[in-house]
């Protein structure tokens, strides 16, 4: 909870900054927030799903807990008009037609955001197994998304 807070009062002032910002700056913001949630969930992932051996629960919980900020603090609000077609640090891979599914993605958004809460709960019990098929939940919120709204490499 120490990290929690201050993590997602960050995190919420660069998006509440980002809505004002330039095309480019709302991209760079939200490419920043999924780059820093891949690490967060890689790291779970890692311990839990690829090598449970190496399990240690103060590091899931810090990423949970990372993931869980992130996820609070309004990274739907970085899909401005023309994100679509802007480049950040790198090209966007929004679709186009994000604009005419944001109800869709706001539901997303929802379901997402409801799962890294959960996840950041059953992460403070400790119990790799609950953890793991939570942490599947927020991958699967994940991909949700993903199949909506953004453009395969």
């Amino acid at each position: 909870m120490k990290v929690k807070l201050p993590l997602a009062l960050a995190l919420t002032a660069v998006t509440t900054a980002a809505l004002s910002g330039q095309v480019e700056e709302q991209i760079r913001f939200r490419q920043s927030a999924y780059s820093f949630l891949s690490w967060n969930t890689g790291k779970i992932k890692s311990q839990v799903v690829d090598h449970p051996e190496t399990f240690n629960k103060d590091q899931v919980i810090a990423a949970a807990n990372a993931i869980a900020a992130a996820a609070n603090s309004g990274l739907i609000n970085l899909y401005g008009p023309g994100t679509d077609q802007g480049i950040g640090w790198k090209q966007s891979r929004l679709r186009p037609e994000f604009f005419q599914k944001q109800n869709e993605a706001k539901e997303l958004d929802a379901t997402f955001i409801k799962e890294a809460n959960e996840l950041a709960k059953v992460a403070a019990t400790g119990d790799a197994g609950a953890i793991k098929a939570q942490f599947g939940k927020v991958g699967a919120s994940c991909k949700g998304c993903h199949d909506l709204i953004r453009i395969r490499e």
